[in-house]
């Protein structure tokens, strides 16, 4: 009786002890050469591991071509932090759970210099501007200011990183950058030509495999972050100045963006199910009997 007092005073603490140290890995777009992400996101990568007790490791891609290609592959990852068009992908088709995103909404500008920007988004027409390669948000914004291909820059995607179309200006190898505004608002020697509609937040969402309190601990970790001095080169490095809930139901429509990307494929609209009609009840009383085909029925005492 004690041996099995024993096993089963084991066996409980066993099962309330917190989870042990595991490794996770964390995609991010391909914003920066592999190299260079490397630094940009360590700082995000090291507080996350002190916060919570577990080892996170940094999974870039070469290209957005690679990115997009591995995400419609369902390429397993942990965690992710990206704009909402992925989010949103992630979450509609393979399982994941927005934790938290930027306070800082998402909007893309077209740069210029003054000169050219005089000359309005019209004045680009034909000329050389830098974007990332798409599927990346900003490519896929410059498309809503440029509908008609006809009447339309030359977009270049020959950049590594979204500062390197703004310089690309400067040297004069290029008339425009599309850029994200926590770049954007790093140069403001030059102008804003045009300005993309709004968006959710870069957010940072989780696979179904990542268990529930991991997952809550990387969203206490992150909504706190602001709040610790140590950090303060983490929101730095990412462009942002705080991290605040993130809401499912703010992604339902995201994915939409990706819509006339290569390789996209529309999910199946849910099946409606037709509920049969009940039969309706008959009055016997008014059915005449040459209807009932001329029988008679009497109860008889």
């Amino acid at each position: 009786m004690m041996i099995r007092n024993c096993l089963l005073a084991a066996a409980m603490a066993f099962t309330a002890a917190p989870a042990l140290a595991a490794n996770y890995t964390l995609a991010v777009e391909p914003n920066y050469p592999p190299a260079q992400a490397e630094q940009v996101y360590q700082p995000l990568l090291d507080y996350l591991s002190a916060s919570t007790g577990h080892t996170f490791r940094l999974k870039t891609s070469a290209n957005y071509h690679v990115y997009w290609r591995d995400l419609r592959a369902g390429m397993k990852v942990d965690f992710a932090f990206e704009e909402a068009h992925f989010a949103g992908y992630r979450m509609g088709r393979l399982g994941f759970t927005p934790l938290v995103r930027t306070l800082e909404p998402t909007r893309y500008s077209l740069l210029a210099d003054a000169m050219v920007a005089e000359e309005g988004t019209s004045g680009l027409i034909g000329r050389p501007v830098v974007s990332m390669p798409s599927p990346s948000m900003g490519y896929l914004l410059m498309l809503e200011i440029y509908r008609n291909p006809i009447a339309a820059p030359e977009i270049k995607s020959v950049g590594t990183g979204w500062r390197d179309g703004v310089e690309m200006i400067f040297s004069q190898e290029t008339d425009a950058a599309m850029v994200p505004n926590y770049i954007a608002q790093l140069y403001p020697n030059l102008v804003v030509v045009s300005e993309s509609r709004e968006f959710i937040g870069r957010t940072l969402s989780a696979a179904g495999t990542v268990p529930s309190d991991v997952q809550d601990a990387v969203e206490e970790a992150m909504l706190k972050l602001h709040e610790d001095p140590g950090s303060y080169e983490v929101l730095v490095e990412l462009g942002a100045t705080q991290f605040v809930d993130a809401p499912a139901q703010e992604y339902t429509e995201s994915e939409s963006l990706l819509a006339g990307v290569f390789g996209y494929k529309a999910r199946p609209a849910a099946p409606v199910v037709e509920e049969e009609a009940e039969p309706e009840a008959i009055d016997l009383d008014s059915i005449s009997d040459e209807e009932l085909g001329g029988l008679e029925v009497t109860a008889e005492d």
